[in-house]
């Protein structure tokens, strides 16, 4: 069987180190927060380029944070895109404000700018961009508007650590940036983790008390806060795996340009990745009419598929409260309908690579 993802090859591949970082842990007893996380902030900070990093419990907390941290909240607005993953809108809904949803572009799947001035209005606090699947939206026309319109802008990178856009690593280009370390991601944690980045001094304080009770100082709490803080294996376990982390984008880099190699001249339509990308392949979605069937026969040939995202957001039965009708955003339905994400993990072979092009081989001409 080729699986989807193989989080036990990636193990065994670093598994003298990770025991050491767990048992260095362990020794130190610094189970929650701790000089462990501390040190992976300081270091993935130094990787993406930020002058701060505040580390938590999962993605969807450094999304919650840096919204709250930027003054969203009750009575405001945040646009963002329908076709993500569902904490991207229900990080907005913890705060109280409302999410306006904007459609993707037909390519990258990434916001579209063109249609985001239309959806500002006076409520409107902040602008959310997702780099789906590992690649950044176009963020250079999404500045200038947030700029014009006195609005904050939070990178979603959840799905996208080590993307560059324009030679700059994401998560710090906006006012912040938020990633997930959910154990399947490029940089995944052994359990739940995240970290939002910020160049902004006075949003990483409100942000490192937020996510611990609103204190700084022990049980002196200033703002009514969360409990968002990190775990301290996690903190150690991540520090290990970032420093495989290039390596392990330029092999699913290279796995990229096979599938693309192979499947070239086939009738899928395969990810583009934009002039201005560095895409780190969290995904590799092809788009296909005959989805189910296509999925099918992968399962039957032993490859395991995913979708990634089947039902977008805004015909979720639970924020059909926000009031959006089928056809609204109809670059994002059709992608729900078609994108299918083939096998993508740093520890594939070109041998198994070959072996789902040869399965699709049976489906599609060449």
């Amino acid at each position: 069987m080729i699986p989807y993802c193989d989080l036990r090859a990636q193990y065994k591949s670093i598994k003298l180190e990770i025991d050491q970082a767990v048992s260095r842990t362990l020794e130190s007893a610094e189970f929650v927060l701790g000089s462990e996380v501390e040190a992976f902030e300081q270091e993935f900070a130094k990787y993406v380029g930020a002058k701060h990093a505040i580390a938590m419990n999962s993605g969807t907390s450094a999304l919650h944070l840096a919204l709250l941290a930027a003054g969203v909240g009750p009575g405001t607005e945040v646009i963002t895109v329908p076709f993500t993953f569902v904490a991207t809108t229900a990080a907005i809904v913890y705060t109280g404000a409302t999410p306006v949803f904007v459609d993707v572009t037909a390519d990258s799947l990434t916001m579209d700018p063109a249609q985001v001035e239309a959806a500002i209005t006076p409520r409107t606090r902040a602008i959310l961009p997702v780099h789906l699947y590992g690649q950044p939206a176009d963020l250079d026309p999404l500045l200038v508007i947030a700029r014009r319109h006195g609005l904050t802008l939070i990178e979603d990178a959840c799905q996208a650590h080590g993307s560059e856009y324009k030679g700059r690593k994401v998560g710090p280009i906006g006012d912040s940036g938020c990633f997930s370390f959910y154990p399947g991601k490029n940089l995944g944690a052994y359990g739940e983790g995240g970290l939002a980045v910020t160049n902004d001094a006075e949003q990483a304080r409100t942000m490192r008390m937020l996510r611990d009770w609103g204190q700084e100082q022990r049980y002196h709490h200033v703002l009514k806060g969360f409990n968002y803080r990190m775990e301290g294996l996690q903190g150690s376990i991540l520090r290990v795996k970032l420093r495989h982390l290039e390596r392990w984008t330029e092999l699913r880099r290279t796995h990229a340009a096979a599938y693309h190699e192979v499947l070239r001249s086939s009738g899928l339509s395969l990810p583009i990745e934009k002039a201005y990308a560095r895409h780190v392949y969290h995904v590799f979605a092809i788009r296909v009419a005959e989805r189910a069937s296509l999925q099918r026969l992968l399962k039957a040939n032993g490859i395991q598929s995913g979708i990634h995202y089947p039902v977008p957001v805004h015909l979720q039965p639970a924020y059909a409260d926000l009031g959006y009708l089928r056809g609204q955003f109809p670059e994002s339905e059709r992608a729900a309908d078609e994108v299918l994400s083939l096998p993508m993990y740093p520890e594939m072979t070109r041998t198994q690579v070959d072996e789902v092009c040869g399965v699709l081989q049976e489906a599609y001409v060449f």
